[in-house]
């Protein structure tokens, strides 16, 4: 049988014995007709609290929050919604949009363009935060399980606090959007820092769809309530990324009703475990480097027999990146010692969260990656192999596990967490 996999932005096939194979995909949902109609009526009848509207006064100042470009957030399409609600309200000079990077690098005025349409980028300021720069950013105190807590001081500063984003399981926060935005989006470096220590990332409950007694989720919640969002608005999108619900309001009630639509949609469960898993990280701009492929490795794991082997199709055009240290760190050693070191760890470094969840995935499954950018060497140098023909190496892995082996394809990657029930 013929399986077409999200790959970069052309897809990518591959053949694969239907009589051994079982694909988990999202539950299909169509997107809705008017996706200015439903982001509108997000802003105008809310989950919870009044619409945004009646929340903002002339002559306030806002910021709103959005992901950078390693997410396939609609902002062409969210950002001109919240700005056409505050129309007449507030002027477009109040207004600034913060790039919610993290630790990621800020984006170019090309990909603010691609992003956000020319038409935001000329009438409204945005800004890509900087985590590392400390003028950037001001200090709210300890939250949480003693969290140091920095955040981007135009954020801190503005009158109205409108966070934007969408909803998808996410491999150890449970979901990514609403709180997320805030923290670790807006964040300082030493906040991001404990908000990944090993200790959290470390916990079982750190994992796909928790998010109450998941401690990396628990503290970002509690840092964007005690530091204030005025209103919320988060999308679900399917596996094209268009979208297929809007959800707007009040934070933490806005956020819970579009996990449980973005759960509904995602959350896939399967009989027992496979002996071989086929992924990806769901196509550009999610899989633009191996850092985040890590998120389809992931996926996969939560299915794979212990000795299983998984393969990952990640295009990988901005390589590992080059920026950050995750290269660095994953290069030092073993997946095991690397595990051991980290947990040896009093002081968090910068990308060592997604190498421990690599690291772990590692060390009990063989990892084969297919990209195009990065070579045999370089997959070498971090543990990891490379194919050039997934078809191929499929059947040999198969062979390899024996005659009642089965295979499970993930095509959509982290857009389906499937779980062994």
């Amino acid at each position: 049988m013929r399986v077409r996999l999200a790959y970069g932005d052309s897809g990518l096939a591959i053949e694969v014995d239907s009589a051994r194979t079982t694909v988990v995909e999202p539950v299909r949902h169509q997107a809705v007709a008017d996706h200015v109609g439903v982001l509108r009526r997000a802003l105008r009848e809310p989950v919870a609290g009044p619409p945004l509207r009646d929340r903002v006064r002339r002559g306030q100042t806002v910021a709103i929050s959005a992901c950078d470009g390693t997410r396939p957030q609609p902002r062409e399409l969210m950002i001109p919604a919240v700005l056409a609600e505050l129309d007449g309200v507030i002027d477009l000079a109040d207004v600034v949009v913060l790039v919610a990077t993290g630790t990621h690098r800020g984006n170019s005025d090309a990909e603010l363009r691609e992003m956000f349409g020319d038409e935001v980028v000329d009438t409204v300021r945005i800004v890509n935060h900087d985590g590392r720069d400390r003028d950037q950013l001001a200090w709210l105190g300890v939250h949480g399980d003693g969290v140091p807590v920095w955040l981007n001081r135009q954020w801190v500063d503005a009158d109205i606090r409108i966070t934007t984003g969408f909803v998808e399981p996410h491999f150890f926060a449970g979901f990514s959007g609403g709180p997320k935005l805030v923290a670790p989006g807006l964040a300082g470096l030493d906040t991001v820092l404990v908000l990944h220590d090993a200790a959290r990332i470390g916990s079982p409950k750190a994992t796909w769809g928790v998010t109450h007694g998941n401690p990396v989720h628990d503290d970002v919640r509690v840092i964007a309530e005690a530091t204030g969002v005025t209103f919320a608005l988060d999308v679900v999108l399917n596996r094209d990324k268009d979208i297929v619900a809007a959800f707007g309001g009040d934070l933490l009630p806005m956020h819970a009703a579009a996990c449980a639509a973005a759960k509904e949609i995602a959350m896939r469960p399967v009989a027992s475990p496979f002996d071989v898993v086929v992924t990806t990280n769901s196509g550009y701009p999610l899989d633009q480097n191996l850092y985040q492929s890590v998120k389809g490795m992931s996926a996969a794991h939560q299915i794979i027999r212990p000795g299983g082997t998984i393969i990952c199709a990640a295009e990988c055009r901005d390589g590992f990146p080059d920026h950050g240290s995750y290269r660095s760190v994953l290069s030092s050693g073993s997946p095991q010692t690397l595990l051991d070191q980290i947990s040896r760890r009093v002081e968090t470094t910068p990308d060592q969260w997604q190498v421990q969840i690599q690291a772990r995935i590692q060390s009990t499954s063989r990892v084969v990656m297919h990209t195009a950018t990065l070579t045999d060497a370089e997959l070498a140098a971090v543990h990891l192999e490379q194919t050039a023909d997934i078809s191929a190496t499929v059947a040999d892995s198969l062979a390899a596990a024996g005659p009642d082996a089965r295979l499970c394809i993930l095509p959509e990657g982290p857009q389906t967490i499937p779980y062994v029930t």
